[in-house]
């Protein structure tokens, strides 16, 4: 173990990771690779699936090159080049952007294949993984109340109970355990209710749209023929796999976590009644349940570190307001994440160690807090269906402006180096409140 201490002598590992999301895989790989040893706790068995539109924009694939993770073409990591969008009449293709952050293309792959790839290149890495683990609570010391290692109980591919309950100990743990963020609540880690939060819900289709070049979205959403019927709220998305299938969603943002009342899966299913013919979205072809899931968005759970817990992904909030963007989010707060950890560890004291781990949640401020901010903003105006028919109607005919938009609302603008556009972005992001 890093720190020799008797405190530490009966730990099971350096750091325990819970959940092997993409936010956990990431950070258990990153910290295997700095030697230490790193204990990830997955309550599913993989294969396994997660309620997730599949869709990898530039900013996640630039973080899946850090990783070194491989993606060719020839095992089903189809690449697209941009995205196409429909409202008020309009269509409008848009390529991703030339940057110097990120490549010029997404990528589509199912979750089910996603995140299991992430989490043996974790296990690759040096990363021990045990899957069927359902952590059910912290282990804390009894009078500081730091969290010392998590209890977990076995169970089976259908999530019943198949063991005695362990202990696992270590002297840091990572939630990465994703929306419910169960053990930073148990830590007494509340949500903000008044930050936004998305509802997204999906199935798959078999479709001749399957090796779709470009990320597909649709600002509105009919309930029956446009110009004739009612304006839904929400947006939807086409994303094709490649496989013969395409990932076919629906997603509602609203500016605060209280419910809205809406009937999500009805709403999908009368967009779906009227689609196209052609694009072949039937009962007949549907493959699976339509599924919804909840998206915490701009750090709706803080602080994201205390008592020896930090948060990474959707467990601390880190889904994009402008774009239901999370993949991206969580393999980046679980590459910072590890970064700090490791060199925490390598300090000589526990006040050493106690101050390095606080620097976690600055630097997550700094690198996405102002964007954040500026997402909550757009969240509150987007739900008012007059002020987004109006920038649906007025924005897309304008292309500049729309470039402009996407690389807003993408996240897909350098941060350093860039055109008048990035440049105008980043000052921006930094002239708004990391709140």
């Amino acid at each position: 173990m890093t720190l020799g201490s008797a405190v530490h002598a009966e730990a099971d590992a350096d750091v325990i990771v819970v959940g092997a999301g993409p936010g956990g895989s990431a950070t258990a790989h990153y910290l295997a690779q700095t030697g230490l040893e790193v204990l990830l706790l997955e309550k599913g068995t993989f294969p396994r699936d997660k309620i997730c539109g599949d869709g990898l924009t530039p900013r996640a694939v630039a973080e899946m090159i850090r990783m070194g993770v491989p993606t060719p073409e020839s095992e089903g990591w189809i690449r697209n080049w941009g995205l196409r969008t429909y409202g008020a009449g309009h269509r409008i293709e848009i390529p991703w952007p030339e940057l110097a952050e990120m490549p010029a293309y997404g990528l589509a792959r199912s979750r089910m294949n996603l995140d299991e790839t992430l989490a043996r290149h974790a296990q690759a890495s040096g990363a021990v993984l045990r899957e069927g683990m359902s952590v059910t609570g912290p282990v804390r010391h009894e009078r500081s109340g730091r969290i010392l290692g998590v209890r977990a109980r076995p169970v089976d591919a259908a999530g019943r109970r198949s063991g005695d309950e362990v202990t696992f100990r270590a002297p840091l743990v990572v939630d990465a355990g994703g929306v419910s963020a169960r053990l930073a609540t148990s830590m007494g880690v509340e949500k903000n209710m008044d930050r936004p939060m998305g509802v997204a819900v999906r199935t798959y289709f078999r479709t001749p749209r399957h090796a779709d070049t470009h990320m597909e979205s649709h600002l509105e959403l009919w309930d029956g023929r446009p110009g004739e019927s009612n304006l839904m709220p929400g947006y939807g998305w086409i994303f094709a796999l490649g496989d013969g299938t395409a990932n076919v969603g629906l997603g509602s943002l609203s500016s605060t976590a209280r419910p809205t009342g809406l009937d999500y899966k009805a709403m999908f299913r009368t967009w779906m009644e009227n689609a196209p013919a052609e694009w072949e979205f039937t009962e007949e072809n549907q493959i699976g349940e339509l599924r919804s899931a909840a998206l915490p968005m701009a750090f709706n759970r803080k602080p994201h570190y205390t008592q020896g817990l930090l948060l990474v992904g959707d467990s601390g909030g880190m889904v994009s307001p402008f774009n239901g963007e999370g993949i991206a989010y969580a393999m980046q707060s679980g590459r910072i994440a590890a970064d700090v950890i490791s060199q925490a560890l390598a300090r000589s004291s526990a006040y050493a160690l106690e101050k390095t781990l606080r620097t976690y949640p600055k630097i997550l401020a700094d690198e996405l807090g102002g964007y954040y901010s500026l997402g909550q903003v757009f969240a509150r105006l987007i739900e008012r269906p007059e002020i987004m028919r109006l920038c649906v109607r007025y924005g897309l005919p304008r292309p500049t402006l729309m470039r402009f938009t996407m690389k807003l609302l993408s996240d897909g603008f350098d941060r350093r180096d860039g055109d008048w556009m990035d440049r105008l972005i980043t000052a921006l992001t930094k002239m708004a409140p990391a709140s």
